[in-house]
Formats: C-alpha cells, sequence, structure tokens
C-alpha cells in the first residue's frame, strides 16, 4: 500500500515545461477513475508551466488500447512526453493479469523502440476503493505524479 501522497512535489525540483509538448492517452474505461488522474496530470503540467494548447488528450476504450493509442501519437503528434492513463481492478478471472501484463509490456516496448517517453499511469489495484484513494482521494493522484515524471522525461529526451 502507498505510504506518501501521491500528489506531493517540489516544484523548485522540476524542469519548467514551457517548452513541451505532451500527450495524455485515456482509457474510457473506469472513468470516474481515469478522468480524475487525467485531470490531476493536466492541472500539474499547467502548474509547472506547460501551455494549454501544448497538451494533447485522447481517449480510448480500455486500458489495453493505450499503447496502440500511445503509438499512434507518438507517430502523429511531435510530443516531448506521453501519459498513459489506465485503470485496471482485480476481477474473479485471469482477465486482470492478462489486461496488466499486456499493457506493461506494450508500454515498455514503446519507450525502447521510440525516443519519446511513454509514462505509466496506469492503476492496478485490488479493489475499486484502492483506485479512488489513488486517483484524488487520501493517498493523492497518480495523475499529478505521472504528470511531474513526464515533465522530467521530456527535459532528459533533450540531452
Amino acid at each position: 500500500m502507498a505510504t506518501t501522497n501521491l500528489s506531493s512535489y517540489d516544484k523548485a525540483t522540476i524542469p519548467n515545461a514551457n517548452s513541451f509538448r505532451f500527450g495524455i492517452v485515456v482509457s474510457e474505461w473506469n472513468p470516474e477513475i481515469t478522468q480524475n488522474m487525467h485531470k490531476g496530470a493536466i492541472e500539474t503540467l499547467i502548474d509547472c508551466g506547460a501551455k494549454q494548447e501544448n497538451i494533447i488528450s485522447w481517449e480510448v476504450p480500455g486500458s489495453f488500447e493505450l499503447v496502440y493509442g500511445c503509438k499512434k501519437m507518438i507517430e502523429t503528434q511531435n510530443v516531448d512526453a506521453i501519459i498513459a492513463v489506465g485503470n485496471v481492478i482485480q476481477g474473479e478471472t485471469k482477465h486482470f493479469d492478462f489486461v496488466c501484463d499486456g499493457v506493461t509490456q506494450g508500454i515498455v516496448d514503446l519507450n525502447i523502440k521510440y525516443d519519446t517517453p511513454v509514462i505509466f499511469c496506469v492503476l492496478t489495484d485490488n479493489t475499486k476503493q484502492q483506485s479512488i484513494d489513488r486517483s484524488g482521494g487520501k493517498l493523492g493522484n497518480k495523475g499529478v505524479e505521472c504528470a511531474v515524471a513526464a515533465i522530467k522525461m521530456a527535459a532528459l529526451r533533450q540531452i
């Protein structure tokens, strides 16, 4: 279980995001979770200097489709970093494992193949309450944490 607030960051340790273009690919599945993380990511990017017009958001049906959505965004949108936002909650079947493994490996593959960092902002929780707690609830918002990571990786990409 997370022990720190996912929404805590020190702007003094983060590069200014003014010159970067960001992509966010968001799963439509579990929208009460994914939309909160999407909102947290956008607010954080803007708080750290990103311009609203330099943030591109696309929706895909589910977490499994995040990989293809991110691939198409890399190939067509000239972004400096992408945040893949999704949520998978454990059920009674192995579907959870297959989706989590596929999305994780797919995002790893994108990070290896392309020179655009893709940030893994996919909650993989045992219960809906755990996802609520990590998407704007008592543990903060994973979207905030991933926006900070996207800024840092966009800066690293320029080296």
